[in-house]
């Protein structure tokens, strides 16, 4: 369907552990904000945009004090490992407000940056093609196999891309194929893939960082500043 509706999932109930810190990457504080308020920041005013799933730990007792979109917020308790977490998620949509054919975009809590312009491409992309795409960028470094610490070849980088999110697919499609994937999947295109499915992935900006460490969160201060100079 031409027109149909969009809905985000972001997992947000990870533990953090190579994050460093007293509390999960995702509640770390960047230009202001925690890092999930950015990301959820990031689909404010998205057309069509039915509302945003956020998948959080059990015990969680912060993110109900965050920042809201204004489109609505529903969370759903996420699971050990991401894909657990995203498929609780696309659970909630399939049992409740969501079609088959509605379109989801996956996105994780520690993406702060997303651009608009990554966005859109990645939204136009999707449904033009009709079944879905995600958002990359190609490898720039060399890239080394190494068994026990010592070099054992040289992979060739040209056909190497770093996956990122959001990634999009069509609600039924994706929730069937990490059903079928099992927990092991460390992406939504991946689950694709094991569905058979050759997911397009478009290019987007190196600035859509992933904060995993404590050193990502100078960096992204750095490049939320660079941000705001040229407003």
């Amino acid at each position: 369907m031409a027109n149909a509706r969009r809905w985000v999932v972001i997992p947000a109930a990870g533990r953090g552990e190579r994050f460093g810190a007293s509390l999960p990457k995702q509640y770390a504080v960047v230009a202001g904000k925690t890092v999930l308020e950015h990301a959820l920041a990031c689909f404010n005013g998205l057309e069509r945009l039915a509302g945003i799933v956020v998948a959080v730990a059990s015990d969680d007792d912060r993110f109900a004090r965050l920042w809201r979109p204004a489109a609505p917020v529903h969370t759903v308790v996420g699971g050990e490992t991401r894909a657990a977490s995203v498929a609780a998620a696309l659970q909630w949509l399939h049992d409740g407000p969501a079609r088959e054919d509605d379109w989801v975009l996956v996105h994780d809590a520690a993406r702060p940056l997303l651009s608009r312009d990554d966005l859109n491409a990645l939204v136009h992309e999707s449904e033009q093609n009709g079944h879905g795409a995600l958002l990359g960028v190609p490898v720039a470094d060399t890239i080394k196999h190494a068994d026990d610490g010592m070099v054992s070849e040289t992979i060739p980088r040209d056909k190497l891309w770093r996956a990122m999110t959001p990634q999009m697919f069509r609600l039924g499609a994706l929730r069937d194929a990490l059903e079928r994937a099992g927990p092991e999947v460390t992406d939504e295109a991946m689950a694709m893939e094991k569905a058979g499915m050759k997911p397009t992935i478009v290019r987007g900006s190196a600035t859509n960082l992933k904060i995993t460490t404590l050193n990502d969160l100078v960096m992204a201060e750095a490049l939320f500043a660079m941000r705001a100079q040229t407003r």
